[in-house]
């Protein structure tokens, strides 16, 4: 195509978007279910105190939040979309391939990735490999040898003698949750590498080691429990020696009905995942499509609000709703880099 051909196609979409703008006059923001209240508080906050819209939020799990952000630009498609793990490479170049091509990301705090149940019920004192061999597809055999075979464990206790005599039952997020990535990262994936020879697949083959180590057993143990974390607490009040997985801000809003495990002897705690001791936390995210500033009223201003001190500040009102602070200096640097509308760098691949 002749530059002159493609340069009137880029005024084309240019002109179809600021037409298109006209008939959208609020804020659209998709993606995780973890970030969900906090993006919800900041929202209710905004539209309240300026004279713009509160902006529409939809809770569809960070990978699918993603997916629909970086399918184009324009008013059909979303403006902000929030995530409770890192946008992956492979997304990236998915976006900049659909014309997505200036995203700025702001990571807004911490949060930990609580394993709980009804608060009537016994305590679990997990550890990673504990976790791993109750819920990976293959496991070593429990006869030993350097040989996987399909799951066969199906109590905790035959995972750990010390753990209750219970059914493995653990309602958790799908493949298109943040929280599912962070939880098998930073839970199985620990556990898994506790088993010499498969740690030592990681630098032999990536691809096996991770399909071993993130691969979860699919005979009803786990049961996906969609992206609505209240359904997974009413089922822990109808079966409290089931588990439910979701982030702690969530546990932190119901302590009247459900208690978290604790995990290496450490309680999920805001001053556990603060210090850094509780071992499965993880940092959380929005993204903002910069295409879209300018032409959406408000996405400035809304970026503003959320990296303000009275938003996510020590004493923010969003740490009263479970978010655990970036430190002041580092929030001090998202702050600058968020309102400045700095493109972000394609991130590395781990």
């Amino acid at each position: 195509m002749k530059k002159t051909q493609i340069a009137a196609a880029v005024m084309t979409v240019a002109a179809s978007f600021a037409t298109q703008a006209v008939a959208r006059d609020y804020i659209t923001i998709v993606g995780s279910s973890t970030v969900f209240p906090f993006a919800t508080t900041v929202a209710e906050n905004f539209g309240r105190t300026t004279k713009f819209k509160t902006p529409k939020i939809e809770s569809t799990g960070s990978g699918g939040g993603l997916k629909l952000f970086c399918a184009s630009v324009g008013v059909d498609h979303p403006d902000i979309t929030n995530s409770s793990r890192r946008i992956k490479g492979s997304e990236f170049d998915t976006c900049r391939e659909n014309g997505v091509k200036d995203i700025v990301e702001v990571k807004i705090g911490y949060d930990g990735i609580a394993i709980a149940n009804a608060k009537e019920a016994v305590k679990f004192d997990l550890k990673p490999k504990d976790i791993f061999l109750a819920l990976a597809k293959d496991v070593p055999d429990p006869k030993g040898g350097d040989k996987l075979v399909a799951n066969p464990y199906k109590t905790w206790k035959e995972v750990n003698p010390k753990l209750p005599d219970a059914k493995i039952e653990v309602l958790g997020p799908p493949p298109t949750s943040g929280t599912r990535d962070a939880f098998v990262e930073l839970a199985m994936e620990t556990g898994c590498k506790k088993f010499d020879f498969i740690k030592a697949m990681k630098k032999k083959d990536k691809k096996k080691f991770k399909a071993i180590c993130h691969g979860v057993r699919e005979d009803g143990r786990y049961v996906e429990a969609g992206e609505n974390d209240n359904l997974i607490v009413q089922k822990l009040k109808a079966n409290p020696m089931a588990l439910g997985i979701f982030g702690f801000s969530f546990l932190d809003q119901n302590t009247d009905k459900i208690k978290g495990s604790r995990i290496k002897g450490v309680t999920p705690t805001f001053e556990s995942i603060a210090s850094g001791d509780y071992p499965i936390s993880r940092s959380l995210y929005f993204y903002v499509k910069k295409a879209h500033t300018g032409k959406i009223p408000g996405i400035e201003e809304y970026v503003k609000e959320f990296t303000s001190e009275k938003a996510w500040g020590d004493e923010g009102y969003l740490a009263d709703k479970g978010l655990i602070p970036l430190s002041k200096e580092k929030r001090d640097k998202v702050a600058k880099s968020a309102r400045g509308m700095e493109p972000m760098s394609r991130p590395e691949e781990k």
